[in-house]
């Protein structure tokens, strides 16, 4: 799934996922490596959204105070 049409609910879901499984050593060395990636850019996806989220929220808000 590609990081960039991702929902921020799908992207926490699959970071916690792939938490638990760390937690639970359910990884071996190779894995690790690949899924720290991913989680990282999963990671950079959700700050993305969360701050687009802010600036649309505030334009609002500043919109209303007019």
């Amino acid at each position: 799934m590609a990081a960039k049409n991702i929902s921020y609910n799908e992207a926490m879901t699959e970071i916690e996922e792939i938490l638990e499984k760390i937690e639970n050593e359910e990884l071996d060395v190779d894995e690790l490596a690949e899924k720290v990636k991913r989680v990282s850019t999963l990671l950079k996806v959700c700050k993305d959204k969360l701050h687009k989220t802010n600036e649309q929220v505030e334009q609002v808000l500043k919109e209303m105070e007019d």
